[in-house]
């Protein structure tokens, strides 16, 4: 049983967040900046064996495409050409980047610490991530 690997796409930093390989529970692996990241995946599939890309998918509240969406096709064009043996599965990540905001303060971090967008990225992987695996057990 391979990694599932979560994407949280921006268009400079990308947190990415994966499961351990019984695919049991999903831990914040890091962020990369956007242009490194096709390069980081490919070393990292080819080291840790992923088995399926989970990628978020903003929407707005009315359900439709968030305007973000245009430059995440064209990042999931490069992914099917470049891991076309990895299925990709879409999750929708509305309030991510709220609720991963609020799970800093929960924890105790410090103003500064909250301020660090990376990791805000790297949390709201996690929580696409814990979504998906939540809605598939």
């Amino acid at each position: 049983m391979g990694r599932i690997l979560a994407i949280d796409y921006g268009t400079k930093r990308t947190g990415l967040a994966v499961t351990d390989p019984m695919q049991i529970i999903a831990s914040g692996l890091t962020t990369v900046e956007t242009k490194e990241l096709i390069t980081y995946l490919k070393t990292y599939v080819d080291t840790e064996g992923v088995e399926k890309f989970v990628v978020g998918e903003p929407k707005q509240m009315d359900n439709t495409a968030s305007e973000s969406e245009v430059y995440i096709q064209k990042f999931l064009e490069k992914m099917v050409k470049e891991f076309p043996n990895i299925p990709i599965v879409r999750v929708d990540e509305r309030f991510t980047s709220k609720m991963a905001f609020q799970t800093m303060i929960d924890s105790g971090l410090k103003k500064k610490q909250r301020q660090n967008k990376a990791l805000v990225d790297e949390i709201s992987a996690t929580l696409i991530l814990q979504s998906y695996l939540a809605s598939n057990f």
